[in-house]
């Protein structure tokens, strides 16, 4: 099901695939084990509210096609790349990566 925020002027819809949210539990475990609990829930929500600015402002985001064809790549906090595309009306937002991991991904 698509996730959608309310309190945003400009509605986006977003829709995580599998590997995304396998992504958000591998990061959010990480955290835990390295950070803390409230560190880690700090970050996964914003990796949530990111989540909402791409799909209000999706074309403000580069495109990466030399990496996937019709992939938009949003930096996070330096550290992680959230990488989507857009499909109609909604942002489906396709995996989360270190840059140590860009390679493997590839």
């Amino acid at each position: 099901m698509p996730h959608q925020r309310k309190n945003y002027a400009a509605i986006g819809t977003y829709r995580l695939s599998e590997q995304a949210d396998a992504d958000l539990v591998r990061i959010h475990q990480w955290g835990v084990r390295h950070h803390g609990e409230a560190q880690a829930d700090a970050w996964f929500f914003g990796l949530i509210d990111q989540f909402q600015a791409i799909a209000d402002y999706p074309l403000s985001y580069p495109r990466v096609d030399e990496l996937r064809e019709g992939y938009r790549r949003c930096v996070f906090n330096k550290r992680d790349s959230i990488y989507f595309r857009i499909v109609g009306a909604t942002v489906e937002i396709m995996t989360i990566i270190g840059k140590q991991d860009l390679a493997e991904w590839l």
